[in-house]
């Protein structure tokens, strides 16, 4: 009998550690994660998990960002998440850009390149980038010949 009571408990302790590794759990702590950030109004925002990867105390996570009411994917975009899990919960240990420009452009930047190789706004370009022809001069961008 002391066999049996001994199963049962191992058995939920496991059912409840497993009921995190769900899309809507991973959600959450993404949720959690940009709740965080001031410069960001998550409630404007439809946040979808595509895709997870668990294993053992850790998730990798595709999450898709739309406004509400968005009624193409090309208005949205795509990161990538490496979860933890710290007790009953998920917590973001990282991010990374997942390729897909929010433009549609398939990971390409409107202004050439891939998205990720353009310097954000006010600072400068990655050494050797060459600008299009008749784009203006970029502070720390060779012009080009």
């Amino acid at each position: 009998m002391r066999n049996v009571a001994l199963l049962l408990t191992l058995l939920a302790a496991l059912g409840c550690n497993r009921g995190i590794d769900s899309k809507e759990a991973v959600r959450q702590g993404v949720l959690d994660y940009l709740s965080g950030r001031t410069n960001l109004n998550v409630s404007s925002m439809k946040v979808e998990v595509t895709s997870v990867m668990f294993r053992d105390n850790e998730a990798d996570a595709v999450v898709s960002f739309a406004p509400k009411g968005a009624t193409s994917p090309s208005q949205g975009m795509e990161m990538r998440y490496t979860l933890e899990r710290k007790g009953n919960r998920w917590v973001v240990k990282s991010r990374a850009d997942s390729g897909k420009s929010p433009h549609g452009a398939g990971g390409m930047s409107p202004h050439g390149g891939a998205a990720g190789d353009m310097p954000m706004p006010g600072s400068a370009a990655p050494s050797g980038t060459q600008l299009p022809p008749g784009h203006p001069s970029v502070p720390g961008t060779p012009e080009k010949k």
